[in-house]
């Protein structure tokens, strides 16, 4: 990567806009573009009215997002008639879709530059051809490239960050257009991995989230012997690293030796994101999810087990083609019976080149919205509760800096995920202290530092 091919004049430094779709990985990609961008004299902005340069980051795993960046797109048409010389670039996941790119130029003539998630290290390389030779850039590569390492990196926090341990996913569940979009499996080499984190935690980060598509996949195709759990010890011997999370385990391959790696290495927080997507096991068949409901409980029974305080999140669809009333209650029945500390709940949408766009028994829209309320009530009930008990116990918290709500107090998480706004020294901004749980909320807790 060539990153000496644009220099500006700081006298008149031009400013970028990203707006970012989707996923932690879409987000950690548009870190990396925004590092690509200040290396090479570029400042971000989040008025997209004063940028030279916007970027969409674009996710295509439901039809929602997709909508956004098309009405926002439909937007800039303004902005590029007032100034010619905005550049305006999609990328993401959505452009690997066959014949999205085509689709996107036709009906937004003035976009300049199209990539996808394969070759976003290049990105500097597009917005020189179209600034010195005025040329509209396209540029989808179908198949995953080398791992490219040493891209620049623009971290939204100076506390806590993203690390990719792997790219890709081989798994293919009927719904998922993910490994369509972002190739197979590929692991980053362990001393990759152990540098960036060093790196980090000498410039002070406290708490770092390793992302993978499956990080229970972790090791595959790489020449040295390693999987996730032994990668997971190797990272909790780095000194003055406090915090370890990672995202996202597939059940079927989450091993008893990586839930041992959470319950012996002291660093490794107490919380484990288990998409179960639904409690029938018909329906996971139909998914191609490769584990029954029965096998998801059991593996809940051991984590519980090795980590008695675990913290418990998932991912649940609902309304997939061929759903009964019987197999959303069997979903309603299993969150009763595991008891998780949040969700994130989705109403099924359609993605075309996948298995389950041509499934029949599709549901109704408004069997979709009826259920889909009845679970998040079914966990928001739940996670009050679980809230409820955390009222007078003293917890560790990670202190981010001031709350969102309330600028007079002070935020952050517990090891276990949950999110704390409390009274305390601001001077501990970036530290780990001890608060006192004095009322719990629906989806917080409140409390003051001891």
């Amino acid at each position: 990567m060539n990153n000496n091919l644009i220099i500006n004049d700081k006298k008149n430094q031009d400013l970028f806009f990203i707006c970012t779709y989707g996923c932690q990985m879409n987000e950690e990609d548009s870190e990396k573009l925004s590092g690509m961008l200040k290396r090479i004299g570029y400042e971000r902005t989040d008025v997209k009215e004063d940028a030279s340069i916007i970027i969409f980051n674009t996710c295509c795993v439901r039809e929602n997002a997709e909508n956004k960046v098309f009405g926002n797109l439909g937007q800039l048409k303004a902005l590029k008639e007032k100034n010619p010389n905005l550049v305006i670039a999609v990328c993401g996941c959505m452009m690997q879709q066959k014949g999205m790119a085509d689709k996107i130029l036709k009906t937004f003539p003035y976009v300049d530059i199209i990539f996808g998630t394969h070759n976003s290290y290049k990105f500097p390389e597009y917005l020189n051809r179209v600034k010195q030779e005025g040329v509209q850039v396209k540029e989808i590569v179908d198949k995953e490239s080398k791992i490219v390492e040493g891209i620049p990196i623009d971290r939204k926090s100076d506390l806590k960050a993203f690390v990719t341990i792997m790219y890709g996913c081989n798994n293919f569940c009927t719904y998922c257009i993910v490994p369509y979009v972002r190739g197979r499996e590929r692991s980053r080499k362990p001393e990759d991995i152990i540098k960036e984190i060093e790196e980090l935690v000498s410039e002070g980060y406290k708490e770092i989230t390793l992302l993978g598509q499956n990080v229970n996949s972790y090791g595959k195709g790489l020449e040295e012997e390693i999987n996730f759990a032994s990668l997971l010890r190797r990272i909790n011997e780095i000194e003055g690293l406090e915090r370890v999370r990672f995202m996202t385990s597939h059940p079927k391959d989450l091993t008893k030796d990586v839930i041992l790696a959470i319950r012996d290495c002291d660093k490794l927080c107490e919380q484990v994101h288990l998409p179960v997507q639904s409690g029938s096991s018909k329906i996971l068949k139909d998914m191609n999810r490769h584990y029954t409901r029965e096998q998801y409980l059991e593996l809940v029974k051991m984590i519980k087990e090795e980590i008695p305080n675990v913290g418990f999140t998932t991912d649940i669809i609902v309304g997939f083609p061929g759903e009964t009333e019987e197999d959303f209650k069997e979903t309603l029945s299993l969150v009763k019976e595991v008891e998780y500390d949040s969700a994130f709940t989705f109403i099924y949408s359609r993605r075309k080149y996948t298995p389950a766009d041509e499934m029949e028994n599709q549901i109704d829209d408004a069997v979709k919205h009826e259920r889909f309320n009845r679970l998040v009530d079914t966990i928001n009930e739940i996670v009050a509760r679980k809230n409820k008990e955390f009222e007078g116990k003293v917890v560790e918290v990670l202190v981010e800096g001031t709350s969102k709500n309330d600028e007079s107090r002070l935020t952050g998480r517990t090891r276990s995920g949950k999110l704390v706004n409390f009274t305390g020294d601001f001077n501990n901004i970036g530290k780990l202290v001890n608060v006192k749980i004095t009322k719990a909320q629906s989806f917080s807790l409140t409390g003051e530092e001891v």
